[in-house]
């Protein structure tokens, strides 16, 4: 049996993704929450809870995109077809969330106000345009001779605009949680405050995204609620509800660290239950990673590269993250 390289690398990106979104998705939260603090102080602390490794965080989007470009061409291709306007729209937020990052320390106390409005701007912009390209990708992108066959606004459907709520709601909770870990005092309190009626409407959220998919999508339903399916897929609903539970606990005891592991735990849920959604596509519905892979030779060689360079990320990411693991303190220092 040889070697099935475009699983292997369907695998890494499904990884890189999620490296993604578990540590940029707490950066863009922090942006989220911004509206609802309104002390200079304590905003100048939520941004030092990340300064230190926020530009490393998108490394991951970064190889996320450069793996499906080299592995998977045609749903490079397709993606970027179909999903045009909000992944530009994505990248402006983005670029809006960073240049605010880095002049906001800069301005004077008269101008901080433009970057505050630019960083919670761009931070709604990016996170609700991936929640829309991720509802687009699980409505299905038609494709007639490995061409995208529809039209520039067909992913403007009310399920993408409410999975790109769903996804802010999902990236507040992760906020929320990080600077619960990171931070002390008032601030520490008022995320605790928060974090409850975070959870509340992160599992409303999710629940109705998980009804409105297999509702919308027969086959999806199928692979779901049918036997034997039901009963390997129904520990992920179970696991959710059981980690909820914990966490809810955990907050009311005024925890530090045990919300953020928890929310990590209920994102890492909601990406299975995704990938057993679509798998095997890569472009749903009909387009399997086999069918959509670059040639065995492309693959084998650019993989030689990637192992490589992605453990020299993952050591770069641990060691930033343990260098800089302790709290913030009032007076912006790490202890």
């Amino acid at each position: 049996m040889g070697i099935d390289l475009p699983l292997i690398w369907f695998l890494i990106i499904i990884f890189g993704v999620m490296m993604y979104v578990v540590m940029d998705g707490f950066d863009l939260g922090i942006g989220l929450l911004f509206p609802l603090v309104k002390k200079e102080h304590d905003r100048d602390v939520m941004m030092n809870t990340v300064a230190p490794v926020w530009d490393g965080n998108e490394t991951w989007l970064v190889l996320g995109g450069a793996a499906l470009y080299g592995a998977f061409p045609l749903a490079y291709s397709v993606i970027l077809d179909a999903l045009t306007i909000p992944l530009t729209l994505m990248l402006f937020g983005l670029i809006f969330r960073g240049v605010a990052f880095e002049f906001r320390f800069k301005a004077s106390p008269a101008k901080r106000h433009v970057w505050d409005k630019s960083f919670i701007g761009g931070s709604v912009l990016a996170t609700f345009c991936q929640g829309v390209v991720l509802g687009a990708v699980i409505n299905g992108i038609p494709v007639v001779n490995r061409t995208y066959a529809g039209g520039a606004l067909d992913w403007l459907t009310p399920f993408t605009l409410f999975c790109g709520v769903a996804l802010v709601v999902a990236y507040a909770l992760l906020g929320c949680t990080w600077l619960i870990m990171k931070t002390e005092g008032e601030l520490q309190d008022a995320m605790h405050k928060f974090a409850k009626p975070l959870l509340v409407l992160f599992l409303l959220v999710t629940a109705a995204v998980s009804l409105w998919t297999p509702i919308s999508h027969s086959d999806i339903a199928t692979r779901w609620f049918t036997r034997p399916n039901l009963y390997w897929f129904l520990p992920v609903p179970v696991l959710v509800v059981l980690v909820s539970a914990w966490m809810y606990r955990a907050i009311s005891q005024k925890a530090h660290h045990a919300p953020f592991l928890l929310t990590l735990a209920l994102v890492f849920l909601g990406y299975t239950g995704l990938g057993i959604s679509i798998w095997p596509n890569i472009i749903p519905p009909s387009i399997s990673i086999w069918e959509a892979a670059s040639p065995p030779q492309s693959q084998g060689f650019i993989l030689v590269g990637a192992l490589f360079i992605i453990p020299i990320i993952l050591v770069y990411t641990f060691w930033s993250y343990y260098v800089f693991r302790g709290k913030v303190t009032p007076d912006q220092g790490y202890h």
